[in-house]
């Protein structure tokens, strides 16, 4: 396996922030403006307001309903703004029948960098960032999505002191390291490479690589000239990938991890299942997952 060659500055000047005014979206708030701040960012705020629970009413009460709703919407959007003060930042509260396709135009409109939701991975009336919506987003995104997932405690400081880095050595699966090593380099923070060995019956491992091969490999990823604050741990874990990357999150005390996810044009109902790797990392991680489209 290669090293990379050189590496690879992560500029981040548009974040968008994703909220429908629920607990969850409100736990993301804190870090989009930590990372804001960190990066020197302007945060875009946006609520997507769906038709689902005014479309079924009488044309009369559904009007009413409507407007209900858009201004509840747009006083939920300024107090936001007024966290945000200090700030380069803009808000906006979008009608739409589909929450992807708005998101995609205001993250080509806006030359964002990085999308941040959070998700407590169920679904329900007007909980756009819940489920398998906000795992479309970060599987369509061409940008990285930050999601906050139910199991994300509140902290005191929300820097990230230690990044872990999953990767199966697929090229597919090290989209994410510029970003791992960038995040780790901004925030001077221990740098995490895993990966984990499929062990499918006990003392039985089919189709893998060695420990020591997937070690030599692991060290092999990262650029020379990473410019990180210290070398980075090396993990190599034994059992389905979801498990083995939360518990060595939760081991290590990681603050961030970085996972690539599968091409979004193919996704649908074989991606959005419980059981995908990407999913299982998201609803049960402890900390902040970025995910990065491979």
């Amino acid at each position: 396996m290669k090293s990379a060659a050189t590496a690879t500055e992560i500029a981040l000047n548009n974040v968008l922030y994703l909220t429908d005014f629920s607990d969850c979206a409100e736990a993301a708030l804190p870090v989009a403006t930590a990372i804001a701040r960190e990066f020197g960012a302007k945060i875009h705020a946006m609520h997507v307001l769906l038709p689902d629970v005014y479309t079924s009413l009488a044309p009369e009460f559904g009007q009413v309903v409507a407007a209900g709703l858009e201004q509840a919407a747009e006083a939920n959007m300024r107090e936001i703004e007024s966290r945000l003060s200090g700030l380069p930042h803009q808000t906006n509260v979008e009608r739409g029948s589909h929450v992807w396709p708005t998101v995609q135009r205001e993250v080509q409109r806006n030359n964002i960098d990085l999308v941040i939701l959070g998700t407590h991975g169920r679904t329900g009336v007007q909980k756009f960032l819940f489920g398998s919506v906000a795992e479309e987003i970060w599987r369509r995104a061409q940008v990285p999505v930050l999601t906050i997932g139910p199991a994300v405690a509140p902290r005191a400081s929300e820097r990230f002191n230690c990044v872990l880095f999953a990767t199966d050595f697929t090229a597919q699966s090290l989209a994410g390291l510029p970003y791992a090593v960038s995040m780790a380099r901004e925030y001077r923070a221990h740098l995490v490479l895993l990966h984990v060995i499929r062990q499918f019956k006990q003392e039985e491992i089919l189709g893998e690589i060695s420990a020591a091969d997937a070690i030599y490999h692991l060290s092999q990823i990262v650029p020379r000239d990473a410019g990180l604050y210290s070398r980075p741990e090396l993990v190599i874990k034994y059992g389905e990938p979801a498990k083995g990357i939360v518990d060595t999150a939760r081991a290590c005390g990681a603050d961030l991890i970085v996972l690539s996810v599968r091409d979004g044009d193919r996704f649908g109902v074989a991606t959005h299942l419980p059981g995908t790797t990407a999913h299982q990392v998201v609803v049960n991680a402890s900390c902040p997952v970025l995910t990065v489209r491979g």
